[in-house]
């Protein structure tokens, strides 16, 4: 299968609040607004797209319907996880988790969405000696 885009659809019954949410703090605007799905995109990257659907929606099959996001945690990589950090400590975010280095190859920190997403944002930096035997060539952070 040739993939022509990917991206996270997040299922919800506050659709407006959450699409407010990723406008707000994590710089996204809106391609397509209806009460029932928005498709955002990013305002720095066309490629970061993210839609968030109303649930109980008749497209939902009905097995699934009603449903919402459960156990998501999306990653935004960006270039300065501190300065990120910052800024969303200014806008009152809830932090789950403090900006740390990581012997992994990260710098990141995690706040949570409305309807309990994590939002993991990360820096690759470069990883201790034993992680970097574990990355494929060339794909580490340096």
């Amino acid at each position: 299968m040739k993939s022509a885009q990917y991206y996270p659809v997040l299922m919800t019954d506050r659709v407006a609040e959450t699409a407010r949410f990723y406008e707000q703090h994590f710089r996204f605007q809106r391609q397509f607004d209806s009460d029932w799905y928005v498709h955002l995109q990013s305002t720095e990257d066309a490629n970061v797209n993210l839609a968030i659907l109303d649930g109980s929606h008749a497209t939902i099959p009905a097995p699934a319907r009603g449903g919402k996001v459960s156990g998501v945690l999306l990653n935004f990589e960006v270039e300065d996880a501190g300065a990120e950090y910052q800024r969303v400590v200014a806008q009152g975010l809830t932090v789950l988790l403090a900006l740390r280095d990581e012997p992994f190859g990260q710098r990141h920190f995690i706040v949570q969405d409305p309807i309990g997403v994590l939002i993991d944002v990360i820096q690759p930096i470069p990883p201790s000696e034993e992680f970097l035997r574990q990355y494929a060539t060339g794909a580490a952070a340096t």
